[in-house]
């Protein structure tokens, strides 16, 4: 069967995202849209597209797990030697995006990255499942292996290593974007959609957020 892919489209008209009706900080806009998410049901409100740039200049994107957010700002956890690790440490600059599909909504988060301290680090692996931390042990992410039995037999390996209290490896910790633009797309009818961007101006003095509409 074949699919017309030129001819798939969708007319926006869930909502609208004035400047009067949005906040004046970023953050505080994004909580706003992400507990709206929650309280939708949106499946995986949490998935997030993080890109970063490797020392070759050469892209990539994965699908990661927000964590948490504050006025630090936005906070996952990885393999600190898996290829968005080793990308993070020759380039320290990254973007996210989150794709809310059901209520025609993407916001998009650029800054700088750095390691969530160790203490912080310990406190997440602590709180995730057992089988979450033997498989932190367990996978050489991003490495090539020979087939998915080695995987089993690592995960054995700790399992059996560390029984129930495995700690976390030294290759595994947070990471936390701090941002220094965001934009919020709302989609609209007619492909007049709404994009309110907010950049960061910095002084002597002090840091606020300038706020400014961006053309569809």
């Amino acid at each position: 069967m074949h699919t017309d892919i030129a001819s798939l489209r969708k007319s926006y008209e869930r909502a609208e995202l004035s400047e009067d009706a949005s906040h004046a900080a970023p953050l505080q806009q994004f909580e706003q849209w992400f507990n709206e998410a929650v309280a939708a049901q949106v499946p995986e409100p949490n998935a997030m597209t993080l890109a970063t740039v490797d020392h070759q200049l050469r892209p990539s994107t994965r699908i990661v797990l927000i964590k948490g957010f504050d006025a630090r700002g936005i906070t996952w956890f990885t393999n600190y030697e898996s290829r968005k690790g080793l990308a993070l440490a020759g380039n320290p600059f990254a973007a996210l995006q989150f794709h809310w599909v059901e209520l025609e909504r993407v916001v998009r988060i650029e800054g700088r990255v750095e390691k969530v301290s160790a203490e912080e680090s310990d406190a997440y692996f602590d709180s995730r499942p057992l089988d979450s931390r033997i498989g932190a042990w367990a996978s050489p992410q991003s490495q090539v292996i020979s087939n998915r039995s080695v995987l089993v037999a690592n995960a054995a390996k700790y399992g059996a290593k560390f029984m129930l209290q495995p700690p976390r490896p030294p290759h595994w910790g947070g990471y936390r974007l701090v941002p220094d633009q965001w934009e919020f797309w709302q989609g609209r009818k007619s492909r007049l959609h709404d994009r309110l961007r907010y950049r960061l101006q910095s002084s002597s003095a002090s840091a606020t957020w300038e706020r400014e509409r961006l053309a569809p």
